[in-house]
């Protein structure tokens, strides 16, 4: 939901130190800058360390491996309520003091919530990584989880969920897609911010056994990108977070997801949309899957740039479209292949529907240029390098990598099995997966422009 907000509004290692703590060396890969060490304590974290004196600053990622994905019915929310509820203090951090001992030393601080995972993090100067490391032990060990602050935080998600979905244009249509694409396979299906009675009806009990459950240092990942000693940095992570004990945590045990067979269709009227639009699912493989390689460089042919085929053929030549974008959601678990395209003035939605029909079946009979599978390769490799450039952007990463996939040195060769993408392989999945008889459609009417159908 943050990523399609903002486009609405607008894209080696050192040896054990202590028993009982693990540690593996890896090779050098086609990165050969990045330097990546993992360890993992004797309670479970997992520890990731990018040394890189370039810059005099350090980033610490903590990843949690509890998503909405994890909620159960009639309790959905509680993820990204934890996002709001760890800056409420902690057994020897005040109130909001995160933010305050983070930024009165220069640095910055946020967490944000998916469907697959709870992040949090930080940047600060290098000399004040310890601070840094101590916050987020504090949290973990002794979050402050009372019913004061439970009932600020509920009422701040609310107020959230109104200004920034209920009240603002087309996003109610992207919550809405996930209901009509995953239908009863929850996980998916329901809305990372959740669903407000649920939150209502909430107990303080159970917001005490969501973090019991979840929060624990065996269900964690701790990265560490920029200017700083490993053997320091271990040593650190070792003494804040080392005596805090691991917890058993609930299986993730979904259960099978089988797309919904035939065409759905709704029109949703909209009274904050200020044109009509149209918004396209399609369920897709899981991303690090093969075919979802291949979706996602579609999604850079199709709609990353003005030169892009779509906004060239809809934006400028036929001036049917005043913004149009593709995108995968790249979840862990089936995942969806989206297109919204926001009518130029005047211009019915479902004209704007055809064209991009007629583009995606050209595509998967004839496939596309050389010259934009090119463009896509370098595209690709530009986002890459820049997700890279920053301390914080590796730290995330890494972290990401070896929470999901359990190897973080897998960001060395992340970006080889896109580049083997090729123009077959393009045809192939805008035919297989790309299809009206697989696919989820809203169309947006402001509200008063709205027509029966």
């Amino acid at each position: 939901m943050r990523t399609i907000t903002a486009w609405l509004a607008g894209l080696a290692l050192a040896t054990a130190l202590f028993a009982g703590l693990s540690s593996s060396a890896e090779a050098e890969g086609p990165l050969e800058n990045l330097v990546i060490q993992r360890h993992t304590l004797s309670n479970g974290l997992r520890v990731v360390l990018n040394p890189d004196p370039k810059v005099p600053t350090v980033a610490i990622a903590v990843y949690y491996d509890v998503g909405s994905r994890n909620e159960e019915q009639g309790r959905s929310g509680f993820a990204h309520l934890f996002e709001h509820m760890m800056f409420q203090g902690s057994a020897n951090v005040g109130k909001a003091e995160h933010f305050t001992l983070i930024n009165s030393r220069g640095g910055s601080a946020n967490g944000t919530t998916s469907e697959d995972r709870t992040n949090y993090y930080e940047t600060l100067p290098s000399n004040e990584l310890h601070l840094g490391i101590w916050l987020e032990a504090d949290r973990m060990r002794s979050l402050a989880i009372t019913a004061e602050n439970f009932e600020n935080q509920r009422q701040t998600v609310m107020e959230e969920r109104r200004q920034r979905i209920d009240n603002q244009p087309y996003v109610p249509a992207f919550l809405r897609i996930d209901e009509l694409v995953y239908g009863d396979f929850f996980p998916y299906a329901h809305s990372v911010i959740g669903d407000m009675e649920d939150l209502q009806k909430a107990p303080l009990e159970a917001v005490q056994a969501f973090f019991d459950a979840y929060y624990a240092p065996n269900n964690a990942v701790i990265s560490i990108s920029g200017d700083f000693d490993p053997e320091e940095a271990l040593a650190l992570v070792e003494k804040e977070f080392g005596s805090i004990p691991s917890r058993p945590h609930p299986a993730y045990e979904p259960g099978e997801f089988t797309p919904r067979e035939g065409e759905r269709r709704e029109t949703m009227s909209d009274p904050n949309a200020p044109l009509p639009a149209i918004l396209m699912a399609y369920p897709i493989p899981p991303m690090r899957t093969p075919d979802h390689y291949a979706l996602e460089m579609l999604t850079l042919v199709l709609s990353d740039g003005e030169s892009s085929r779509l906004h060239q053929l809809l934006v400028k030549k036929k001036e049917l479209a005043a913004q149009v974008v593709t995108y995968t959601d790249d979840r862990r678990g089936p995942d969806t292949f989206s297109i919204f395209a926001v009518a130029a003035d005047g211009k019915d939605p479902r004209e704007l529907e055809a064209a991009i029909d007629a583009e995606i079946a050209s595509i998967a009979k004839k496939g596309v240029s050389a010259r934009e599978l090119a463009k896509a390769r370098n595209r690709l490799r530009a986002h890459f390098v820049h997700s890279l450039e920053s301390p914080l952007g590796r730290a995330k990463q890494l972290a990401e990598h070896e929470l999901y996939w359990g190897d973080a040195t897998l960001l060395r060769t992340a970006i080889e099995p896109y580049l083997a993408v090729t123009n077959e392989d393009l045809k192939r999945v805008a035919a297989e997966y790309l299809r009206r008889d697989r696919r989820s459609v809203i169309e947006v009417r402001p509200a008063e422009k709205e027509t029966s159908r």
